[in-house]
C-alpha cells in the first residue's frame, strides 16, 4: 500500500462576505443624498412660476449617476436631459445602471456626455441648467466659479434659469461628524458625513463620505471632497458679475417638532441655524 501523502498546511476559511463588501456606493449615495423625484418636482414648479411656461430640456452639471436627468425624462414624453460629468467611471455606471433601465424611448431624450461643465457640447439651449449638490464648490477660487457661472450664462435659452444649492451655518466651519440612518425598501444603513478639515484663511475643506452597513462592516470615505466652502453673499455676488439679473434664495421650512419640512420657499431673510440646506435661481 502506497503511503499517504503527508497533510499540507491547512486553509484557512475564506472569510463571509460582508454587507460593506457587497454594497454598491453609488447606489448607497443615491439612497442617502439624493431624492430626485422631489428635486424635479421644484425645478419643474420653480421654472413655470418664473417663466410662465414648462421647462422641457434640462442640463444636469457634474451629474453623477444621472438620477435627475433619469427622472426629468420620466415625467414628460417632451423632456429631454443632457447629464456633463469629467469622471468616465461615474458616467459608466449611470449608462449601465440607470439610462438603460429606462424605455427605450426615454432614452432616446437623454443623453450623457464626458465633459468640463465649463465647456459643454453645443445643441439646443436648455431651459434650465441644474448644479446641485454642492459641486460646483469643486472651483476653489473666485475667478474660476466666475467662469463657470458665465459659461452657463452663455449655453442658456434667452429666458433660461440656472438652479443650484448651497449649504452653510455655524457647523459648516467646524470639524465634525455627522450621522444619519437610512431606512427604505432595499434595507437599512448609516449614512455618515465627515467634514475632516478647514481652513479659515483659504476656505477649503476636505470631507468624506461613509456608510456603515448593519453586520458591522463599513465602506469608510467611499467618496472624498476638496472644495471651498462658499457662503451665499459670495454666490449671488458671482451669479450677478455673470450676467444673471435675478438671484432669489429658497430656505426650508420646518415643522412643530423642530425638523426639515422639505417645503423650500423664497426668502430674504434667515435665522442663523448651525446648519441649513438651501436652493438658489438665477435668471438670465
Amino acid at each position: 500500500m502506497s503511503p499517504k501523502p503527508a497533510a499540507g498546511p491547512r486553509r484557512a476559511a475564506d472569510p463571509a462576505p460582508t454587507h460593506a463588501g457587497q454594497a454598491d456606493p453609488h447606489r448607497l449615495y443615491e439612497r442617502a443624498v439624493q431624492c430626485p423625484e422631489a428635486e424635479v418636482d421644484f425645478l419643474m414648479e420653480r421654472f413655470r412660476l418664473l417663466r410662465g411656461r414648462d421647462a422641457r430640456r434640462l442640463r444636469e452639471d457634474f451629474c453623477g449617476t444621472a438620477a435627475v436627468c433619469c427622472e426629468w425624462v420620466r415625467r414628460h414624453p417632451q423632456h429631454h436631459a443632457l447629464g456633463l460629468d469629467l469622471d468616465p467611471a461615474v458616467l459608466a455606471w449611470a449608462e449601465r445602471h440607470n439610462r438603460r433601465a429606462l424605455p427605450a424611448e426615454s432614452q432616446a431624450r437623454m443623453s450623457l456626455v464626458q465633459a468640463d461643465v465649463r465647456a459643454a457640447p453645443a445643441g439646443e439651449p436648455p431651459d434650465l441648467v441644474a448644479a446641485m449638490n454642492f459641486s460646483y464648490w469643486l472651483f476653489l477660487e473666485r475667478a474660476a466659479l466666475r467662469d463657470y457661472f458665465r459659461s452657463v450664462h452663455a449655453a442658456l435659452a434667452a429666458d433660461g434659469v440656472f438652479f443650484l444649492d448651497a449649504y452653510g451655518g455655524y457647523d459648516a466651519f467646524r470639524e465634525i461628524i455627522e450621522e444619519r440612518a437610512v431606512e427604505d425598501d432595499a434595507g437599512s444603513f448609516t449614512y455618515r458625513w465627515e467634514q475632516a478639515s478647514y481652513d479659515p484663511i483659504s476656505g477649503l475643506m476636505d470631507c468624506h463620505i461613509d456608510f456603515a452597513m448593519p453586520d458591522g462592516s463599513e465602506l469608510k470615505r467611499a467618496f472624498s471632497y476638496r472644495w471651498r466652502l462658499w457662503t451665499l453673499p459670495e454666490i449671488r455676488e458671482l451669479l450677478a458679475e455673470a450676467g444673471f439679473r435675478r438671484v432669489i434664495v429658497y430656505w426650508q421650512g420646518w415643522t412643530e417638532d423642530g425638523e426639515p419640512d422639505g417645503i423650500f420657499e423664497p426668502a430674504e431673510r434667515a435665522d442663523a441655524d448651525a446648519g441649513w440646506i438651501c436652493y438658489l435661481s438665477a435668471e438670465k
